[in-house]
C-alpha cells in the first residue's frame, strides 16, 4: 500500500497528464491512482495550486462553488464551455491510464 506523500504525488502527477481542453472526474483519477475520488480532491485542496486542478470536476460534470469562476474562466481559455457551472463531460472527459 502506497503512503500518503506516494499518494499526493501519483494524484499531482495524474492531473497534470490531463490534456488541455479535456476533462477527469475526481473518480476518474482515484481509479488511475487506486484511490478514493474523496481523497484526490483533498490533495488538491491542499496542493499550492500549481497543477491543471480546474480540469478535475464532479461525477456529474459540476464544478465546486467556490472554484467555479475561475475554473471556467482558465476552461473557457482551453475551448471548454462551461454552462451553469457544469461542463459536458461526454464531449471533455479524458482518457486516462
Amino acid at each position: 500500500m502506497a503512503n500518503m506523500a506516494e499518494l499526493t504525488d501519483s494524484i499531482l502527477l495524474a492531473v497534470d497528464s490531463i490534456p488541455v481542453g479535456r476533462l477527469a472526474t475526481y473518480g476518474d483519477l482515484g481509479k488511475v491512482v487506486g484511490c478514493g475520488p474523496r481523497l484526490v480532491a483533498r490533495v488538491l485542496a491542499t496542493s499550492d495550486g500549481s497543477t491543471c486542478w480546474w480540469r478535475v470536476v464532479r461525477a456529474d460534470g459540476s464544478i465546486a462553488n467556490h472554484l467555479v469562476d475561475e475554473a471556467s474562466k482558465r476552461l473557457a481559455q482551453e475551448g471548454v464551455k462551461v454552462i451553469a457551472g457544469r461542463v459536458d463531460l461526454a464531449r471533455h472527459r479524458a482518457e486516462l491510464e
